[in-house]
């Protein structure tokens, strides 16, 4: 398994990553209501996609504060991220076509969930690039 220390650039990313998914989730469970009339997005998809970033946000809490660690945790951390991303142009890809007649969002809703895959799509790769620069400094435990 490799481990390495944990850089500035890869703590940063991580914290960075949490701040935004800790934020938005906060909002989306607790304004899900609001949220869903002014994005024209189901309040039932908010709550419960803001319910999951909050241990999401936790556990990249947990990681940055490591000093070391597996490789593998950072990348199953970018795959999320990437998932994460590609869900949400895949969200409104989807409704746009008529595939999801349960989801309609307005432009706004677009623009908000375009936003968040562009954001997030962000935060992978930086954590792409910080975990390259760590396994240029390989170790092995």
């Amino acid at each position: 398994m490799t481990i390495s220390t944990t850089t500035p650039l890869l703590r940063r990313a991580l914290l960075a990553d949490a701040a935004a998914s800790g934020g938005t989730g906060i909002a989306m469970a607790a304004l899900a209501a609001t949220l869903a009339e002014l994005l024209r997005v189901p309040a039932g998809l908010l709550f419960w996609a803001g319910i999951v970033l909050l241990p999401y946000a936790a556990a990249l809490v947990f990681l940055a504060t490591r000093d070391e660690l597996p490789h593998w945790t950072v990348r199953v951390v970018i795959a999320v991220n990437a998932l994460w991303a590609v869900d949400c142009i895949a969200l409104v890809v989807l409704a746009r076509l008529g595939k999801l007649p349960s989801v309609d969002p307005n432009l706004l809703g677009a623009c908000f969930l375009v936003m968040q895959a562009l954001v997030v799509g962000g935060f992978a790769e930086l954590q792409l690039v910080a975990l390259r620069r760590v396994e240029g400094g390989r170790r092995y435990a």
